[in-house]
């Protein structure tokens, strides 16, 4: 059900000041039936992360070279498993909108050193992971909801902070430019297609994307320009027949199932729930049936 055109109002004018999240109108998308990520052990810890020298195993905060007098950043993993001589696929994150917090205990900070969904798909053996920001108008700062400022969200400092990062890290760090996975959750998810499929040059860096949680088109309440069906469809096209691997907590997956049906039949889309209740990207740092689909999926893209 929709929420009313009031609600919806208020909705546009909390969701910039990071109030709510992107993840607030979930209704029914949390069933207390479903298990908590609590409830499963994590096998998998997050690397602390750390000012070092990128290096196997290692997770570094770092700034591009020309944005180095910003205070703009990105966060880098190298596998353990690196080795300067070789090529590796890169995935590359998103993460959701800032100041959100549910009943579940559930946390996102905003920060590139949030995300935790590229670690759990790769377990940190050969995959580069590269964690972006958003950038504010000035591209001198992150901007913690949604990209760019109110009510303009601009996205240009963000792709090409975007373009920058992903230019160097295949260059510097042996990142194979074939094979660059877009993943993202909740604000990030719905990134994969608004800021990957932007354009026709940024559309062009990705070989497949894993939105998790969220889906861009699937809802228009949400408060930037160009969140209507008709911009959603645009950016879609420029898809083509590169597969997505579509997931989200609870029976949230099915909305954007609906919503492709009828925007892209016959598209390269695998959906998959998460199996848990949480809107937490965490999910992939604990085994579950979801985890590994997700696994082989992206073992397969990346496949020779």
């Amino acid at each position: 059900m929709k929420p009313s055109h009031p609600l919806r109002h208020i909705i546009a004018l909390l969701l910039p000041l990071g109030i709510l999240a992107a993840s607030t109108d979930m209704v029914g998308a949390e069933p207390q039936t479903l298990p908590d990520i609590s409830s499963v052990p994590a096998d998998l810890e997050v690397p602390a992360l750390t000012q070092a020298v990128p290096g196997p195993g290692l997770r570094v905060k770092q700034t591009l070279p020309g944005w180095r007098q910003t205070a703009a950043y990105h966060v880098l993993y190298l596998p353990k498993d690196w080795q300067p001589s070789r090529q590796y696929p890169v995935i590359v994150e998103y993460a959701g909108n800032g100041g959100y917090r549910n009943k579940f205990g559930d946390v996102s900070t905003g920060h590139p050193e949030g995300s935790k969904l590229g670690y759990g798909m790769s377990a940190g053996k050969g995959f580069i992971w590269l964690c972006l920001p958003y950038l504010n108008d000035a591209g001198d700062a992150l901007a913690l909801t949604w990209w760019g400022n109110p009510p303009t969200y601009n996205v240009g400092p963000t792709l090409k902070y975007c373009h920058e990062a992903v230019a160097w890290v295949c260059r510097e760090y042996g990142g194979d430019t074939r094979r660059v996975v877009l993943c993202g959750f909740s604000r990030g998810a719905i990134a994969c297609n608004f800021l990957g499929l932007h354009d026709d040059t940024t559309a062009k860096l990705w070989c497949g994307f894993v939105p998790y949680s969220h889906y861009d088109g699937a809802r228009t309440q949400w408060p930037y320009p160009g969140v209507d069906r008709a911009s959603a469809l645009a950016r879609l096209k420029r898809l083509g027949t590169r597969p997505q691997f579509i997931c989200h907590e609870g029976a949230g997956v099915e909305e954007t199932r609906r919503y492709l049906a009828e925007a892209m039949p016959g598209g390269n889309f695998t959906f998959v729930p998460t199996g848990f209740r949480n809107h937490n990207d965490g999910w992939t740092l604990r085994p579950s049936e979801a985890r590994a689909k997700l696994r082989e999926w992206l073992n397969k893209l990346i496949s020779p």
